[in-house]
């Protein structure tokens, strides 16, 4: 059993890679309904939606532990406390509700599984000729995300601006664009501080995300004399020093 659950976690076949596929749609499936769920008052049915994805999460987190060499090192690691609020949020929601859009680090967590980006590489020919442009995009949305999320759970109930998600959203997007229409404002020393994060961390992802999709199509590729990491997708020798470079590709498409 043991060995199945390292081998779904961390192999590199294409069971596994589905596996982790799966995992990934899941937390977009949870997130896509902590967004929805943000427009209609609250019941026994989002309770119960909470609690089912809440044991998923547990039993994803004990498995984690279970095949992990260091169990306790990986347990209060940045992932792993921002996964224990998270299953706290969703199966005590009385004491942490506030914490459950924390599951979107999950999502980042995965995109970062060199398993994940390796399987990725291999099955989408898009993904590998735009990889540094999607991850960079990535990032941008999940900072989004998770701005709006701070925006909208420290907000609601408070500011009669911020109803939902989108209100939040409105908010952390006109921030992050720095064109601040003065419509929509946050309270608080709280709101002031993430108006301040947003302001100064997204715009430099937001000029990161521009820079990579105006820079001309490289390929990682060290050349193994000088050291120089990027070249033209079609280079034969370093244009460093001048080193013969045997950059791997897919042929003539």
């Amino acid at each position: 059993m043991k060995a199945t659950l390292k081998e779904l976690y961390e192999g590199r076949s294409r069971g596994a890679v589905r596996f982790r596929y799966g995992l990934l749609a899941f937390d977009l499936m949870t997130i896509l309904f902590l967004v929805v769920s943000s427009f209609v008052p609250r019941g026994s049915h989002t309770l119960a939606i909470d609690l089912a994805i809440g044991l998923v999460y547990l039993a994803d987190i004990l498995a984690r532990l279970w095949i992990s060499r260091q169990p306790l090192r990986d347990l209060f690691s940045f992932y792993g406390l921002a996964d224990i609020a998270v299953v706290a949020s969703l199966l005590l929601p009385l004491f942490g509700e506030g914490f459950a859009f924390l599951r979107v680090i999950r999502i980042f967590r995965l995109l970062r599984s060199e398993q994940t980006l390796l399987g990725l590489r291999r099955d989408l020919a898009f993904f590998r000729r735009n990889e540094k442009t999607i991850v960079a995009g990535v990032n941008l949305f999940l900072f989004v995300f998770l701005m709006t999320a701070l925006v909208y759970e420290s907000q609601k109930g408070v500011n009669e601006n911020i109803r939902n998600y989108v209100d939040a959203l409105y908010f952390t997007v006109a921030t992050l664009t720095t064109t601040g229409f003065g419509d929509v404002t946050l309270k608080g020393t709280p709101g002031k501080l993430i108006a301040i994060a947003i302001m100064i961390f997204g715009i430099s992802l937001f000029l990161r995300l521009v820079q990579v999709m105006l820079r001309p199509t490289k390929v990682d590729h060290k050349c193994p004399v000088c050291g120089l990491t990027r070249h033209d997708t079609d280079a034969v020798h370093c244009k460093a020093c001048g080193t013969v470079l045997n950059i791997e590709d897919e042929g003539v498409d």
